[in-house]
């Protein structure tokens, strides 16, 4: 049986990214890898991150959106708050990958409709990433499990489910889902769900795998096929 490799919450750590799949052995003809969001930001090499993960994906990975790539396309839309939204959640680090010359105070402004071309015009650089970003799904389901960036709504079927949720969701899915599936999510940092930077196995049949990568934590991988951890510090 294929195993199944689940990834979260990498943020631009490329170096820990690289170490965890050697680590794991991973190997496409045999394994089959989900990512499941959170690429960019916070962390110093975004770009280098989705390079690997469109290779990873060219050669079979599943690759899910996060909330931190929703923010980065929806930054591009030239609406202000979707520009400042981002900048605040490590959105300037990214773009910095990319050749834009914005610096931290820029996330204290809020720029008018006239402004944001000028301040968030899509160079070549950058093109290719959102386009894949703007293909990636929300949801991985088999027969056993559903792999999400967040979590899904306890009393909503998950192909109806806003996909805001999907990306943003907490305290209602951590608490509310009792659904048989196996949920594997990450988005919320281990420590806040059992103040442990362990992964997290809870009582309601979810697994949360954000080490908390982006704030110098664990990168996990969890082979939900035989249950076994693996993770980079």
């Amino acid at each position: 049986m294929k195993r199944m490799l689940a990834i979260s919450d990498i943020h631009g750590d490329i170096d820990k990214f690289e170490r965890l799949l050697e680590l794991v052995q991973y190997n496409h003809k045999h394994d089959q890898l989900l990512l499941l969001g959170d690429y960019v930001d916070r962390g110093p090499r975004s770009r280098a991150v989705l390079d690997k993960v469109i290779q990873l994906r060219n050669e079979g990975a599943i690759a899910l959106i996060g909330n931190h790539e929703k923010m980065m396309l929806e930054a591009f839309r030239a609406d202000s708050m979707s520009v400042k939204r981002w900048f605040y959640n490590g959105g300037i680090k990214t773009l910095q990958n990319y050749g834009y010359h914005i610096e931290k105070d820029d996330a204290k402004y809020w720029y008018t409709t006239e402004e944001m071309p000028n301040l968030l015009r899509i160079n070549e650089e950058i093109r290719p990433h959102l386009n894949m970003l703007k293909e990636l799904p929300y949801y991985y389901e088999t027969d056993s499990h559903i792999f999400v960036h967040a979590g899904i709504h306890p009393e909503t079927p998950l192909e109806s489910t806003d996909p805001h949720l999907l990306v943003w969701i907490r305290e209602e899915f951590h608490n509310g889902y009792s659904g048989e599936k196996t949920v594997v999510f990450g988005h919320t940092p281990t420590k806040y769900l059992h103040k442990s930077n362990e992964m997290y196995f809870g009582k309601n049949n979810i697994i949360g795998i954000d080490g908390g990568c982006a704030y110098g934590g664990r990168l996990y991988c969890y082979d939900a096929s035989h249950s076994e951890i693996y993770y980079v510090d």
